[in-house]
């Protein structure tokens, strides 16, 4: 029988209205009644997070579809679809409309489809899932996540530097669309003809001369063939000119910066304006952005593909995208751009998806959000070249060129080469519109997500009521700095940076960081621990199929992505332009900056670790923290369990599930946590008595309120 004392306790809580856990399978009512109203708080960090507890939402052996398992504070998505379309907005960028259209027609048109779908299913979706699953159990960001293993949490620090890096020069990228957008508001687009102050002698447009191409010689007098034949092979299209010496104002070297291009620096503060506005309350602001921002790209995409098939010489382009050259399918550099393909457009390694998952209540099923956002955003990817090579399929027949003379890679693609065939279309501005506006919702997308990263990461590492109520500034503090950090990408070298940092600032690290983080979970933590925190979450173990992608096989594919980009390693150009080598080697020093956290925090956590040998060092460091595990305390069922003494008026001695793994969830130094141990067991004697503990007792603060 339960003692007088415990059933006192119990109807003053009861009467108190705490929540309610399901007794797990084999407990007696009396002691899952004990162990729900006397499990001690967890870390105070974590407990400043929680907020009150909801007395409204028990569970049944599962997830709720109404449960509000996670603080008012942190902050929840309003409803699942929340969650998917930011993820989609995160994945689907301007990637999917410049890169994998350039690398599908360079790796063998529809043959690149087979290593590209297969990386997918391999290496693709068990990553993403792996990300998804680790943010949403611990419910933390890139770094909170790493109590799983504290010696490896350099690798959510590599994560943020990773996130900064793209972050300053992705929104460069918005910014120069924005500007192409503006631009875009006339009744003939700037980039239409040579009439323009910023044009040369060379330009020469399709619209003024339709039967001048790249190939075509104009007539010349005898003694100036050798001159005119010169000026054919200079030939320039207006769209081009208009990306170079009007939109960037291009200098001739990456350390001549030259001035900063006042038109450029008013549309990055107008893309940084709305960035912030979007994410002024977090994810309850940008949750609801996402209804546009990843919906409508879809919209434009749709209405650029009618118009698109029903072009002349659509088809040229549609058999160039999709035609398979089943030779290639046998070289390895197909296999590796599809895998880096994969890799880099599903966002892994950024941290921004541990982030996003992080706010999914606890048993959300990520295992089905994962496949789902994976296919559509490869979908997308497919969808998109589709969209491209119509238009470029439609401008090599009105210049009476093969494809592979007009199409592109890059910033080439989406501000040169296709702006250039939107001049060819009836209401060509219209066209230009819709674009760019695409281009901008595709980019805002993806960096919502980039500076919640960081913000995330922040405010959880601190931890404490003060900055989550403080959060906003945190969110503008963010965005200043990158504005201000951005402001030498809008120079006259600025196109030569951003090139640098997308080379390096998001390649090598990012695969790095991502092998890091399969062996740190599946070899050091276990992967057999985590299959069970994932059956805990889900009610299901990962499948087979995944674990063994864990353990082999996506580890594997990443580390062969890094032995490819090694090899086939080429010095970076920009159109005939080679960069010097000292730029290179700050490329390498960019890359290496989010690298080097990893090791730098390993031997600094290393030598702050308690232990009389090196091996116990080394145990202790890299084992979990005793708050790892889920955030609120009525999902901590199992091992994680708190050990729960018994009370001497029970006459019962109630045992945690697994003795040998139970720990009060508690952080701190070895001293410091045997004192906050002491504490709580103070405490936990308190509470078994009828007359409650005062709220301010010293180490009782924050345990489960006990009734009037």
């Amino acid at each position: 029988m339960v003692g007088k004392g415990a059933k006192g306790m119990l109807q003053a809580m009861e009467e108190a209205g705490d929540a309610s856990v399901s007794p797990g399978a084999g407990r007696g009512v009396n002691e899952w009644r004990r162990h729900t109203h006397s499990t001690p708080s967890v870390h105070p960090k974590m407990a400043a997070a929680q907020g009150p507890a909801d007395p409204s939402s028990p569970e049944q052996n599962g997830s709720m579809p109404d449960e509000k398992d996670h603080s008012l504070q942190r902050g929840n998505w309003g409803n699942q679809i929340e969650f998917v379309l930011t993820s989609v907005g995160y994945a689907v960028g301007l990637g999917n409309v410049w890169r994998f259209p350039y690398l599908c027609y360079r790796n063998g048109g529809g043959a690149f489809l087979v290593p590209y779908f297969i990386m997918l299913i391999f290496c693709g979706i068990p990553i993403f899932f792996m990300e998804l699953s680790f943010g949403q159990f611990a419910s933390q960001g890139c770094l909170g996540v790493w109590r799983i293993s504290p010696m490896f949490k350099g690798v959510g620090y590599g994560m943020m530097v990773v996130s900064t890096y793209i972050g300053i020069y992705y929104n460069v990228v918005v910014c120069i669309a924005f500007y192409y957008f503006f631009s875009s508001l006339t009744s003939v687009l700037p980039w239409t003809y040579c009439d323009n102050p910023w044009n040369t002698p060379n330009c020469v447009s399709m619209l003024e001369n339709p039967n001048i191409t790249k190939s075509t010689q104009p007539s010349a007098m005898p003694g100036n063939i050798s001159q005119a034949l010169n000026q054919t092979l200079q030939r320039t299209s207006p769209s081009e000119e208009y990306w170079s010496f009007c939109v960037l104002n291009l200098s001739d070297d990456v350390g001549n910066f030259g001035e900063v291009q006042v038109h450029l620096l008013s549309c990055l503060l107008v893309s940084w304006v709305v960035v912030f506005l979007c994410l002024i309350q977090g994810i309850r602001s940008s949750g609801k952005v996402v209804y546009f921002t990843a919906t409508f790209p879809y919209v434009v995409l749709t209405i650029l593909f009618f118009r698109g098939v029903t072009l002349e010489g659509a088809s040229t382009g549609f058999k160039y995208y999709l035609t398979p050259q089943w030779d290639k399918i046998l070289e390895a550099k197909v296999w590796g751009d599809a895998a880096s393909q994969i890799f880099y457009s599903l966002g892994c390694a950024w941290g921004g998806l541990i982030t996003m998952a992080s706010y999914n209540r606890f048993h959300n099923n990520c295992y089905r959000d994962s496949v789902v956002i994976s296919i559509t955003n490869c979908v997308t990817s497919v969808y998109a070249g589709f969209v491209i090579f119509f238009i470029l399929g439609f401008m090599a027949n009105h210049l009476g060129e093969d494809v592979s003379q007009v199409a592109d890679h890059g910033p080439g693609l989406a501000f040169v080469a296709y702006p250039e065939a939107l001049t060819l279309l009836p209401i060509a501005p219209l066209w230009s519109l819709l674009f760019f506006f695409m281009l901008i919702l595709m980019g805002l997308g993806t960096q919502f997500c980039l500076l919640e990263t960081l913000v995330t990461a922040i405010v959880d590492e601190v931890g404490n009521k003060w900055i989550l109520q403080q959060k906003i500034y945190v969110t503008l503090g963010v965005a200043v700095a990158g504005f201000l950090l951005g402001i030498p990408l809008t120079s006259q070298a600025g196109i030569y940076w951003l090139l640098l940092m997308d080379n390096y600032a998001a390649s090598y690290s990012l695969v790095i960081i991502s092998c890091i983080m399969c062996v740190s979970i599946m070899y050091i933590y276990g992967h057999q621990n985590y299959s069970e925190d994932i059956q805990m979450m889900l009610g299901f173990p990962p499948p087979c199929f995944f674990q063994i992608c864990w353990r082999f096989i996506s580890p594997t594919i990443i580390f062969l992505i890094l032995i490819f980009l090694v090899i086939q390693y080429q010095p970076i150009t920009y159109n005939q332009y080679r960069y010097p080598s000292w730029a290179e080697a700050i490329g390498f020093l960019m890359a290496l900056s989010s690298v080097i956290c990893i090791p730098f925090y390993a031997l600094f956590h290393f030598q702050r670790t308690d232990g009389d040998t090196f091996l116990q060092r080394l145990k202790n460091s890299t084992k979990p923290t005793r708050d790892w595990g889920p955030a609120l305390l009525k999902h901590r069922t199992g091992r994680y369990a708190p050990t729960i003494p018994p009370s001497p008026e029970d006459g019962l001695e109630v045992q945690p599930l697994h003795p040998d793994k139970a720990q009060i969830p508690m952080v701190g130094s070895n001293d410091s946590s045997r004192l906050q141990d002491s504490q709580m067991n103070a405490c936990m004697s308190l509470g078994s008595s009828e007359v409650p503990a005062p709220p301010s007792s010293t180490g009782c603060q924050g345990l489960p309120g006990r009734g009037p």
